[in-house]
């Protein structure tokens, strides 16, 4: 019997049933990197389903999330994500990449 297809993509299954966190709803949605970046840490410090590090977890689900919408991104959007790059490392202390 053939496989039926599913019509849920393998990157969504990967973020709704990976050790990677929980996170809260829409926040790649949000407009501001900052507050992006706030909700990725504050899931990231409050998962339970993580293994890595806060800051670890954090930065794979947003370069996971950049890599997987790819071409489908505005370059505004990009831009926006790739500043929440910045403030999640701003958040945990590290230095950002300039």
């Amino acid at each position: 019997m053939p496989k039926k297809k599913t019509k849920q993509k393998w990157s969504q299954d990967v973020t709704d049933n990976s050790d990677a966190m929980d996170l809260e709803g829409g926040v790649f949605k949000q407009r501001s990197a900052k507050k992006i970046a706030d909700s990725l840490k504050y899931s990231a410090e409050e998962s339970p389903r993580r293994k890595a590090s806060p800051f670890q977890s954090a930065m794979s689900m947003l370069t996971f999330y950049i890599n997987r919408a790819g071409k489908q991104l505005s370059r505004s959007r990009l831009a926006t994500l790739n500043r929440a790059k910045d403030e999640l490392r701003k958040d945990f202390g590290k230095q950002p990449k300039r």
